[in-house]
């Protein structure tokens, strides 16, 4: 990735803290980009290059403030409650921190000017050409009306907008209640992990992949108003990928599947590899074995650093 044009760019990095957000930031840094990070707590930073803005992105002239000061070539937009749970109390708060965020963020740079707005989609979001969809989920509805809103930006302002949807994302520094965190962790420390059925099947990608072609997508010419799926291609059980990780960690534990409900209407849905390689020029460069056993590494690490062990 070191011959991407990214050296020298000012990028704004919405949701910095987040999994994907503290990702993208090391590598744009490794890159020599000039990174302005957005938080909704206070930061501080000590890389000559970096930035942290404390920021409520629900409001417009925040927002527009902000850009307005930055000035920014390349706006990374990945800000928002990250949850697929259906639950009736995430209505509100989803459509603020998804949506209402969006489309502030789209306000602002079409009315100050950017080269590239690289908006994170997701796998949730409704598949184009079914009739009468619902979305699964407050999370799913709000995804999907924001890349409806980024590609009306397109569209009708010519806002130069790009929409990057991350499969089934996992890797070092990934939250402990995410399924492979919490399989990892529970085995590291003896124990039977819970899970639903594992019969849901996903496009698990590994998150230097995905972070591949959110730098891709700042300089890539000829995508303006895409949507871009980043995954493996693939589908593989839930069941399958803990097996995975049973064998790598500890083969006596028999992991306990059926102890939590599954979702209902779960998303099913592989990633069109083939567009995303004519799009982007990306391919994922990192298989499901070596992902998983990198993931793993980190997790050991973090509980050896917290027990005093060696590292």
């Amino acid at each position: 990735m070191s011959d991407v044009p990214i050296r020298g760019l000012r990028t704004v990095v919405t949701g910095a803290s987040g999994f994907l957000g503290s990702h993208l930031c090391k590598r744009l840094l490794h890159c020599g980009a000039c990174v302005h990070a957005t938080s909704r707590i206070g930061r501080t930073s000590h890389h000559p290059k970096l930035t942290w803005w404390r920021s409520d992105l629900t409001d417009y002239g925040t927002v527009h403030e902000m850009l307005e000061k930055i000035r920014p070539d390349v706006v990374f937009h990945l800000a928002g409650q990250v949850t697929a749970a259906p639950d009736l109390a995430l209505v509100l708060p989803t459509f603020h921190s998804l949506l209402t965020s969006t489309v502030n963020i789209l306000s602002a740079t079409e009315s100050l000017g950017c080269r590239r707005l690289v908006i994170s989609g997701s796998l949730t979001e409704l598949a184009p050409g079914v009739p009468e969809a619902i979305p699964g989920s407050p999370y799913a509805a709000a995804k999907w009306m924001g890349t409806v809103y980024a590609r009306m930006f397109h569209e009708l302002y010519r806002t130069p907008a790009v929409i990057l949807r991350p499969f089934m994302t996992y890797g070092p520094g990934q939250h402990k209640d995410k399924i492979v965190p919490h399989v990892i962790l529970s085995l590291l420390q003896g124990n039977r992990p819970r899970l639903s059925s594992g019969k849901w099947q996903a496009d698990w990608i590994y998150v230097d992949d995905v972070i591949d072609g959110f730098v891709l997508a700042a300089s890539r010419t000829g995508i303006d108003g895409c949507t871009i799926d980043l995954g493996s291609g693939t589908l593989t059980s839930t069941a399958e990928v803990v097996k995975e990780l049973v064998s790598l960690i500890n083969p006596e534990i028999e992991p306990l599947f059926g102890g939590v409900p599954d979702r209902p209407a779960e998303v099913i849905r592989v990633a069109d590899t083939r567009s995303s390689k004519a799009s982007l020029g990306w391919d994922p460069r990192t298989s499901l074995e070596q992902g998983l056993a990198r993931t793993i590494e980190f997790f050991q690490d973090q509980l050896n650093r917290q027990t005093g062990k060696p590292v």
